[in-house]
């Protein structure tokens, strides 16, 4: 079976209805047998190191489109394991530092490419992987360095994808559309997984420069191309939500909280239900979100002080501890949306004046 990505922008640029991928249940169904198969093998040691390495990035890949933070551990143990088991291995030191990088342990993930590189890691894929840490620590002219030199050696799905995303999050849409464009032509699969993630991607940047329905129309192709993605699901609530279509937003985001453990469907259900005056139901909301929330700074304070820090600012309504929160985050990254957060938190305190 295929689908085909028929959604109009609100700009009036059709989306191109010609590029076809397996349905996305069918996908994910698939995917989810495909990590059975590859556990089974590797508990049965039938797994070569490449072998354990991809069977890593396939529940990475679980975690990201389900929102499984637990997928997401998995794959961290996993990884140390790998290394612990062939430490001569630069396949092994990629892998965790993929799975560190998810969790924004980002030095130690660096450490790992410098270790992988030297044991004969491919260095194109080294530095892409380098690229990508860079993106997410804020040393944006080092990431495009990195990701042009890729595109001008080969420009495919992969390299002008990456060069997309890089371009959205420094602001720069007009290169970003032309970038996200070309990827999307040079698509040459059949899984929905790749093409998925771009849209989704395509769309964050538009709420973040305030364009809703452009945002509505890549996170909806995103959801429609790959039904069970629940971080387009749960974008396209947010976007719902800041349009005044909370019925919608809020029907959105109850699945998630069952289906997901990552905290923030409890939390945006919290804020929306205190928007409308929902207060028993915010409160609920509110105390699921704040409980989970405190047991992922916890094990991973480097990955959710940027999110718990928005919580606590908004349904959360603990300045100080978004404050705090927001000062870890800088820390890690210093990305300008690391620094918008934390300006909004010294502000929400009375430790700054707001502009």
């Amino acid at each position: 079976m295929t689908i085909r990505g028929g959604a109009t922008a609100a700009s009036g640029e059709a989306i191109d209805a010609d590029v076809r991928t397996t349905e996305g249940v069918l996908a994910l169904v698939n995917l989810g047998a495909q990590i059975d198969g590859q556990e089974r093998q590797a508990a049965a040691r039938e797994l070569d190191v490449s072998g354990q390495a991809e069977f890593i990035e396939l529940v990475a890949l679980r975690g990201h489109v389900l929102g499984c933070i637990a997928d997401y551990e998995w794959a961290e143990r996993l990884a140390e394991q790998l290394v612990s088991d062939s430490p001569s291995d630069g396949v092994a030191f990629l892998a965790r530092a993929r799975a560190r990088a998810t969790f924004h342990r980002f030095t130690d993930a660096l450490t790992d490419l410098d270790k992988a590189k030297r044991l004969g890691a491919d260095p194109a894929v080294v530095d892409v992987d380098r690229a990508a840490i860079f993106q997410a620590l804020g040393r944006y002219d080092q990431a495009l360095a990195i990701y042009s030199d890729a595109a001008e050696r080969r420009a495919d799905f992969g390299s002008l994808g990456a060069l997309a995303t890089l371009y959205a999050e420094r602001g720069e849409t007009a290169a970003a559309e032309r970038c996200f464009d070309e990827s999307r032509e040079r698509y040459r699969g059949v899984s929905p997984f790749p093409l998925a993630l771009l849209e989704f991607r395509r769309g964050v940047m538009w709420i973040m420069q305030g364009e809703l329905q452009r945002a509505r129309t890549w996170l909806a192709a995103a959801h429609r191309r790959l039904p069970g993605y629940a971080p387009a699901q749960g974008h396209l609530a947010e976007v719902e939500a800041s349009l005044g279509e909370t019925d919608s937003a809020i029907a959105r985001l109850r699945p998630l909280t069952i289906s997901s453990d990552d905290p923030d469907y409890a939390a945006q259900l919290a804020r929306i239900m205190s928007e409308v005056r929902r207060v028993e139901e915010a409160v609920e909301w509110r105390a699921r979100a704040a409980v989970r929330y405190e047991e992922l700074i916890v094990r991973h304070l480097e990955a959710f002080a940027d999110h718990a820090a928005e919580f606590w600012l908004e349904a959360g309504d603990d300045p100080q501890q978004a404050l705090w929160l927001a000062q870890k985050n800088v820390e890690v990254r210093q990305t300008p949306r690391a620094y918008k957060l934390l300006e909004r938190a010294r502000v929400a305190t009375g430790t700054a004046t707001a502009v």
